[in-house]
């Protein structure tokens, strides 16, 4: 949309947010304004995970740990710790740990004074052992395991990927006679299915944020600086609904790096700005990637914009059921390649994977990358964000999540088809 259009439609009162979603959603939304004040909470109508759900997540892992003879897992404060006990907590030099046994009621590890602090969040039944300052929280972690049968002289302990070494060291030397392993086949077949509900709240905090890029992209203006357009897009995010909001904004040069530069840039005509923002709703992630213009395109951006739009068309049609996630990225390099650009990772093209992992952290562990296996299921969800970087130019990015179901994969934003048009629309979620 070029200079003259933008200042029409200001004019005239119209609402560039509006003209730029076309969703039911948005359409009903007085989100779809490009007036902060009249952006409103569109997360009233979605509901954090019940206590009843995290039981059957824990269920499940003490099932899988059955078939993989594990008789305990320790986990730290972080996403893991959230998914299955609503515990939110952080990490100190002062161990707060969850124990899930192979069988029984989980246990958790904290600091006398911390217990009332660690109640707040707890979201199901559990059993507290509390520590003194004088003493070790790994004794805890032992009379646990003690009180629910658990073997001592043979069998192993996971330990969630995270967790620290001075914990994992502690636990262990009290349990000389166990093996200690990664609790990742367990905490993993847990969280990389994604039910209905844990779906449906990723949508709703991804339509957060498209609603917040329209928001942008009605404001962005010659003179600002990225510092300024993070400002607006945060806001947005924040009024919208969306918990710990997170943004960038990269302009012209600073665009060909995919996570930015030091260097301070400011929007004049005709520059590129690429953002990649996001936030949570109820502790589940969005990550949207957007490439504007300001002013009227040149034909070589619209070339590469349009370029690596075919490319995220190509991953989505790439990810299917029974296929390995690695090839998503194959198929989008070899269309690059074929464009005159890598091959690989080389520059000028696409430096990074094709895409992450993502449900409650931002990065989840199976990424569209060239060499991964892991075989594509329902309920699976990713980024998909194949950018392409030209160094000393410009960079373009467009990023959306999908995820997998029986008939493939499917969008929780449509990206745009047009840098005339270039935030893109909510897709239907049922």
């Amino acid at each position: 949309m070029n200079m003259n259009k933008r200042a029409f439609l200001k004019a005239s009162g119209a609402s560039l947010a509006a003209l730029s979603v076309t969703s039911t959603a948005f359409a009903s939304s007085s989100a779809a304004t490009s007036n902060k004040d009249k952006l409103k909470n569109i997360t009233h109508g979605v509901t954090a995970i019940t206590a009843a759900e995290r039981e059957v997540r824990i269920k499940k892992a003490q099932k899988l740990m059955q078939q993989m003879n594990i008789s305990a897992l320790i986990i730290e404060p972080g996403a893991a710790m959230d998914y299955f006990s609503g515990i939110q907590w952080w990490r100190s030099e002062r161990l707060t740990a969850l124990v899930i046994p192979r069988e029984g009621k989980v246990g958790i590890v904290c600091p006398f004074f911390e217990e009332p602090s660690i109640q707040e969040s707890l979201a199901i039944e559990g059993d507290i052992r509390v520590w003194q300052e004088h003493e070790s929280p790994f004794e805890r972690v032992k009379q646990i395991l003690v009180d629910r049968g658990i073997s001592l002289s043979k069998g192993s302990i996971g330990f969630e990927n995270s967790v620290r070494y001075f914990v994992q060291h502690g636990v262990m030397s009290l349990l000389s006679n166990l093996q200690h392993i990664s609790a990742e086949p367990v905490t993993r077949g847990c969280r990389i299915i994604k039910s209905h509900h844990e779906l449906q709240l990723m949508h709703k905090a991804n339509e957060v944020t498209l609603l917040a890029y329209a928001e942008v992209y009605s404001k962005l203006e010659i003179g600002m600086s990225s510092s300024q357009v993070k400002t607006i897009m945060s806001n947005a995010q924040s009024a919208l609904g969306g918990k710990k909001a997170w943004n960038m904004a990269l302009i012209d040069q600073a665009s060909a790096f995919p996570h930015g530069s030091k260097k301070k840039h400011t929007i004049k005509e005709g520059s590129i700005v690429l953002m990649d923002c996001g936030c949570n709703v109820h502790g589940y992630q969005s990550d949207i990637s957007r490439t504007f213009v300001v002013g009227e395109p040149s034909k070589r951006q619209r070339d590469i914009w349009q370029t690596v739009r075919t490319g995220q068309q190509i991953a989505l049609e790439q990810a299917k059921i029974g296929s390995p996630a690695g090839s998503v990225d194959d198929a989008v390099r070899k269309h690059y390649q074929a464009q005159g650009f890598g091959p690989g990772y080389n520059l000028p093209g696409l430096s990074h994977r094709t895409g992450h992992g993502i449900g409650m952290e931002g990065h989840e562990s199976v990424n569209f990358v060239h060499g991964e296996q892991e075989i594509l299921r329902p309920g699976m969800c990713f980024s998909n964000e194949p950018g392409i970087y030209i160094p000393g130019e410009f960079g373009v990015r467009l990023e959306d999540c999908l995820y997998m179901t029986e008939k493939g994969a499917q969008w929780f934003t449509v990206p745009p088809d047009s840098l005339d048009s270039p935030v893109g629309k909510v897709a239907t979620f049922t």
